[in-house]
C-alpha cells in the first residue's frame, strides 16, 4: 500500500514538473525603454537587463526574475553629445540613480493572475536605490513575447532630484515623480 501510495505522489510530482517551465532570458531579448516627464518637455532613453527568468505553468506567469544593469541607462532623444553625456551622468549620479553604489536593480514577480484575452495582472517588489516596494501591473502575451507599461513613483526609491515630494518652490524645474517603463521580453 505504502508503495502504491509514493508510486502515486511521484506521478502528481512529475505532472506538475512537466507544466511547470523556467526560461533564463537572453538579456538581449529584454527591451526596456524609460521616459521621464518634466514641464515643458521629456526625456527617453534605454537600459540593459543584466539577467532574467520566467517560469511558466500551463502557459501563465508563476514566478519571474529581472535584474537590471543601472550603469547601461542611455538618452536616446538628445542628439548634441555634449547634452546627451550631461543627462546620462546626471541620471547616474546621487542625485537619480546612485549607481556606482547601486549598480542594478531588482524586480521579482510574487504573484500573477491567469492570462485571459492575452492579459494578465502581475505583482511582485521592485527594488531601486535598496529601497523595495509592490509594485502591480497589466501584461500582454502574444505568442511568446510579453509586454508592459510600467509607471514608477520614483519619489517611493528615494529619487529626490526636481521633485516636488521633497522641495518647495521648483516652479519650471519641476520633474515629475512618475518615470514610465515600457518593457518587452521574448521568452525563446
Amino acid at each position: 500500500m505504502k508503495t502504491v501510495k509514493l508510486t502515486a505522489l511521484l506521478l502528481i510530482a512529475g505532472t506538475f514538473a512537466l507544466f511547470s517551465q523556467k526560461i533564463n532570458i537572453n538579456p538581449s531579448d529584454a527591451v526596456i525603454k524609460w521616459t521621464g516627464n518634466k514641464i515643458g518637455g521629456s526625456h527617453t532613453g534605454g537600459i540593459k537587463a543584466k539577467s532574467a527568468t520566467l517560469e511558466l505553468k500551463a502557459g501563465n506567469i508563476v514566478k519571474g526574475n529581472v535584474v537590471i544593469d543601472m550603469k547601461s541607462i542611455t538618452c536616446t532623444d538628445l542628439e548634441n553629445e555634449t547634452y546627451n553625456k550631461k543627462l546620462v551622468d546626471h541620471l547616474n549620479s546621487d542625485d537619480f540613480f546612485g549607481v556606482e553604489k547601486f549598480p542594478t536593480a531588482t524586480f521579482a514577480i510574487t504573484k500573477a493572475s491567469k492570462f485571459t484575452n492575452g492579459k494578465a495582472n502581475v505583482t511582485g517588489k521592485l527594488t531601486i536605490k535598496g529601497k523595495t516596494q509592490p509594485v502591480t501591473f497589466e501584461v500582454t502575451k502574444q505568442n511568446n513575447v510579453y509586454k508592459t507599461q510600467l509607471k514608477v513613483d520614483r519619489s517611493k526609491f528615494d529619487v529626490r532630484y526636481g521633485s516636488n515630494s521633497f522641495f518647495d518652490n521648483l516652479g519650471d524645474k519641476a520633474i515629475d515623480n512618475i518615470f514610465i517603463l515600457d518593457i518587452q521580453v521574448t521568452a525563446k
